[in-house]
This record gives structure tokens, C-alpha cells and sequence, in this order.
């Protein structure tokens, strides 16, 4: 191939997991059944703040099921392809393909995390400001946080992705990895690497930096209110939910910090992989339990749900 059309090559080769053929069916039958647990779940969330008039009106709920929207679509993005190179040895994607999942786990990966920072944005004016939070946060106020937080996260990555796209990739086509990713990506292109890099790095330092400021900086005040009110009841009840979001908050962005953000850790292949999987695989099924399945007000709606179907 000629590396001055821009490409270099027409396909990639995802190496996957290093493993024998028994050992890769167990890890086939492991992830499917996750997968559809997390679709399951995160389903069900849906459906019930759709069917539950009460929960319907709440702007958490409304913003919790649209979170579970954006989890489909993340574990989605990945999973399903991880799946198909486990039952084939070549694990070949075209070029196309690849930076189209690259593009769209990025995008969706930004947009989670604006989004947990609209959800701390949301406790923190329900908590500070309880007032005024029915007329700020109302229903329409909501969804426009939720496409705000959409287009913005499809947006912040896409230069990068366009600039990595327009390298030549002329010296090898092996992506050490089961997906395709900007670390691994980048290794492969030959130089010079131009701006790509240094815009990338940029891009996601802000994003992961700039969120995480926002999410500690409102749960600090968040807790300091909580500390101020009288009523032990409502304090209690008011740290059990924030503590909820905080542990999913530490899971998602605790991996993703670690994966991006430490000099060196791109370069470690088992590493990276593990961590990769526990993001796109294992916190969107465990953000169900922790966020809502464990909450009483969906644990009713679920009832509620549940008789009205046995009357039907």
C-alpha cells in the first residue's frame, strides 16, 4: 500500500485476547450473558420511569433513564463486536469499521461523562436549592440537559478523530487490543504524527479533568449542605442517594482516569485491556444495581408495574 493516500492500509487486524479456543468460549459465554443482563436491566429501568406516571415527572428519574439509554448505546458500541472476534481467529475489521467504532465509543464515552455531571449538577440543586429546583430542573429543563450532554459529547472528540483518521498507517495493521482504541491506534502510524497526539491527549485530559472537577466540586457542596441540615431523616436519606451516584461516579471515572490520564499505562497490554473491559463491560452492568435497582421508589414503581400487568 501506498502510506501517502492517507491510510496505508484497508483493514486492521484486532488481536483480542491471547488465549486457547476453550478459554475463549468461556469468555464468549461470560460476556453474552453480561450483555444481556446490562441490556435487561437497563431496559427495565426504562420502561418503568416510561410507564410509572410518578416517576415519569421526577427530573432524577428522567435523567436516570436516559443514562440507561446512553449505557445501551455504550456497551453496545463494543461488546457485540468483542463477541464476534471471540467466535473467529482473524478478528479483521476494515478500516472504515474501525475508526467508526473508535468515533462512536469516544463520543458516547464523552458523553457519559458530561452526563454524570449533569446528574451531580441535579442533586446538587435538589439538595442546595430545593426551592427553586421544580422550576429549574422541570421536565423540559431535563431534556434539554440530556441533548445538551448528547451533542456536546458527540462534538468533543471529533477532530481528534478525524486527525488520527489522515495518518498513515504503513508499518504494521495489528491492533493489540479487542477494540479499536486512540493508544493503540496512534502506535501503529507512522510519522510524523503531526498535532493528532497533542490534540487527543488535550481533548481527553479536559474532558476527564474538567468533569471530575465539576462532579467532586458539587457533591462537596452537596455534602457540606447536608452536614448544615437539622433533620437526621432526610440527611440520611439524602446520603444514601448521593452515595449511589458517587460510587458509580468512582467506578467509571476511577478506570477511565487510570486507562487515560497515567503516563505509560497505554503501553501495557494486559493491563489496558482489563481495565478497557471492566468500563465498556462491567460498570454499564452494575450501574443498574447501584443507581436503581436498590432504590425504593424504583423498587415500588416495579411493583406497581408488576400488579397491573396481573390484573391485565
Amino acid at each position: 500500500m501506498d502510506p501517502a493516500n492517507g491510510t496505508g492500509v484497508e483493514e486492521f487486524i484486532l488481536l483480542g485476547f491471547e488465549a486457547g479456543q476453550q478459554k475463549r468460549l468461556l469468555l464468549l459465554i461470560f460476556f453474552t450473558i453480561l450483555y444481556v443482563l446490562t441490556l435487561a436491566e437497563n431496559i427495565t429501568i426504562i420502561a418503568l420511569v416510561v410507564l410509572d406516571t410518578h416517576l415519569a415527572r421526577l427530573p432524577m428519574y428522567i435523567l436516570l433513564s436516559n443514562f440507561s439509554w446512553i449505557e445501551m448505546c455504550y456497551v453496545s458500541a463494543t461488546v457485540p463486536r468483542m463477541l464476534f472476534d471471540l467466535t473467529s481467529p482473524q478478528g479483521i475489521i476494515s478500516f472504515r469499521d474501525c475508526f467508526l467504532q473508535f468515533y462512536v465509543f469516544f463520543a458516547l464515552g464523552s458523553t457519559e461523562c458530561f452526563y454524570l455531571s449533569a446528574m451531580a449538577l441535579d442533586r446538587y440543586l435538589a439538595i442546595c436549592h430545593p426551592l427553586r429546583y421544580p422550576q429549574i430542573m422541570s421536565p423540559n429543563s431535563c431534556y434539554s440537559l440530556v441533548g445538551s450532554c448528547w451533542v456536546i459529547g458527540f462534538l468533543w472528540y471529533l477532530v481528534p478523530a478525524v486527525l488520527i483518521s489522515r495518518l498513515s498507517f504503513c508499518s504494521s495493521n495489528i491492533i493489540d487490543h479487542f477494540l479499536c482504541d486512540a493508544g493503540p491506534i496512534l502506535s501503529l502510524a507512522c510519522p510524523p504524527l503531526g498535532i493528532a497526539p497533542i490534540v487527543s491527549q488535550f481533548c481527553l485530559n479536559a474532558l476527564i479533568i474538567g468533569n471530575m472537577f465539576f462532579v467532586v466540586l458539587s457533591y462537596s457542596i452537596v455534602v457540606n449542605t447536608l452536614m448544615k441540615t437539622s433533620g437526621q431523616g432526610s440527611r440520611m436519606k439524602a446520603f444514601s442517594t448521593i452515595s449511589f451516584h458517587l460510587l458509580v461516579v468512582t467506578l467509571f471515572y476511577g478506570s477511565v482516569a487510570g486507562m487515560y490520564l497515567i503516563p505509560g499505562g497505554e503501553n501495557q497490554s494486559a493491563i489496558t485491556k482489563a481495565v478497557t473491559l471492566f468500563y465498556t463491560a462491567v460498570t454499564p452492568f452494575l450501574n443498574p444495581m447501584i443507581y436503581c435497582l436498590r432504590n425504593d421508589q424504583v423498587k415500588e414503581a416495579l411493583v406497581r408495574l408488576l400488579k397491573r400487568q396481573m390484573i391485565i
